[in-house]
């Protein structure tokens, strides 16, 4: 039996329709995974799937639970490898991105984390465009998430120490994650290849709960920054108006 080098956690809720792609990208990697699928319980077809790709999982299991962070800290905990990860359901790797992020932390020991270019694909219109991701500097972290999710890979001995993320947190759980292992440990490494694919649609968190979200960077921001930067207070109201607005017109359309 090959042993794990990542461990990946699929947290999922009601997202029959895009779990199955998910998990295709993760075992196209060419890369000995461990994959725990922690569903909160869905009423969809998310279970008839998930069984699908039962044979290829290390660990699954659907009921409620404390929400997505406390699923993600459970099924990382579950694992062993050296590397872990988290996809959300409805988004995916692009092939051979794994690959890009494992080589890039082999090369930088001290780093607690690598990350990649992303791409946002919007699912109403198949648009697909690249999401704002960046060389790491504290200045920039602060100013916006340079980081996208789905596109990182963390050493397990990094995230065991940070204890993981923050179950307390609901929209911005990632980005305090940036936060505190960049503060406890070193930069992450950048890797400038596109290694994921994030899904908007219509019911993301981000998209529907875009005050709540701002709330909670904003709190992050502070938290570790000392302040937060004149940006968010004037970013903050124009983004929520005008992506409320693009929601609304393409509903109408």
């Amino acid at each position: 039996m090959t042993v794990p080098l990542i461990t990946i956690v699929v947290p999922s809720f009601n997202q029959g329709e895009f779990i199955g792609e998910a998990l295709r990208s993760i075992f196209v990697q060419g890369i000995p995974v461990e994959v725990f699928v922690m569903d909160g319980g869905s009423t969809d077809r998310s279970v008839e799937v998930i069984r699908e790709w039962e044979p290829k999982l290390a660990f699954w299991r659907s009921h409620t639970d404390q929400g997505q962070a406390a699923a993600i800290n459970e099924g990382i905990a579950r694992g062993t490898a050296p590397y872990v990860a988290w996809l959300n359901s409805d988004d995916w790797f692009l092939p051979g991105g794994l690959a890009h992020l494992v080589k890039a932390l082999e090369k930088a020991p001290g780093s607690p984390m690598a990350y990649g270019r992303a791409w946002n694909y919007i699912e109403q219109t198949n648009a697909r465009r690249p999401i704002w991701v960046q060389p790491f500097s504290e200045r920039q972290l602060a100013l916006r998430c340079i980081i996208c999710q789905p596109a990182t890979l963390i050493r397990r001995s990094a995230w065991e120490q940070v204890k993981g993320v923050d179950p307390s947190l609901h929209m911005a759980m990632d980005y305090d994650l940036w936060w505190r292992l960049y503060r406890r440990f070193e930069a992450p490494v950048f890797v400038d290849e596109f290694v994921a694919v994030n899904r908007e649609h219509d019911l993301t968190k981000t998209r529907n709960f875009r005050r709540a979200h701002y709330r909670e960077a904003m709190n992050v921001v502070r938290r570790y920054h000392g302040r937060v930067p004149l940006k968010w207070w004037i970013a903050q109201p124009y983004s929520v108006w005008f992506k409320g607005l693009q929601q609304m017109l393409a509903r109408r359309s």
